[in-house]
């Protein structure tokens, strides 16, 4: 069983590559395979089997020696270890194009987090029924997050609505917020924030496939 993490510090890309692992052995649970070692399940990952071991190590001690993971047990201990082995309630702010596909993206409810929420400033799209959920004024934000337990805020609106929209959540008591939307966010220290942003990722691929080509030439 695994015990209290040895260090609060842990680095932000172990918590990245524990994300990772959980992927991988729920694609080999489902597979049919019930018991891994180190170095296959580093293998799908695109890392080496020491930095898996070091990784599982913030966490207590995992498998058995000269047998490898029991994969449920695995996936269990890392989501328990991440916190992500409860629902999460959320509240989704900017119900455009992109708000609309997070909310019929299935995999949030399926991974626990659950958007229980949705809210815009646009009066023509409040009291419109997406996906289930009916389409709430953002001034309405704090009296949903009290009644309804939410503790995580999702951004999607345009980017310079961005600072808005988390001045409501963080006015409503969200504890960390998720943020879609190309532009950067001023929030209190005690509110924890993400951001996604696609063309962080698109400028990226895009030097790399540029440096690939002038190395091959």
């Amino acid at each position: 069983m695994p015990t209290e993490p040895k260090s609060k510090h842990i680095p932000r890309a172990t918590i990245q590559r524990l994300a990772t692992y959980v992927q991988v052995l729920e694609n080999f649970a489902r597979d049919g395979v019930e018991v891994i070692s180190s170095n296959p399940l580093a293998e799908a990952c695109g890392v080496n089997g020491s930095q898996v071991r070091k990784d599982l190590a913030y966490f207590g001690e995992f498998g058995i020696r000269g047998v490898g993971y029991h994969i449920t047990s695995l996936i269990a201990a890392i989501t328990s270890s991440l916190g992500v082995d409860r629902e999460w309630r959320m509240a989704l702010v900017g119900v455009g194009n992109l708000g609309k596909a997070i909310l019929n993206h299935g995999e949030f409810r399926a991974r626990g987090f659950n958007i229980v929420g949705a809210f815009d400033c646009d009066p023509f799209k409040i009291g419109e029924q997406v996906y289930g959920l009916e389409v709430t004024c953002t001034s309405d934000l704090k009296s949903a997050v009290d009644a309804k337990g939410i503790e995580i805020g999702i951004i999607t609106t345009p980017p310079e609505r961005a600072q808005r929209a988390a001045d409501h959540l963080v006015e409503a008591g969200v504890c960390g917020i998720l943020n879609f939307a190309g532009a950067r966010i001023h929030v209190p220290e005690k509110v924890v924030v993400e951001y996604v942003d696609f063309f962080h990722y698109l400028y990226a691929l895009a030097f790399s496939i540029t440096g690939s080509e002038h190395r091959s030439k």
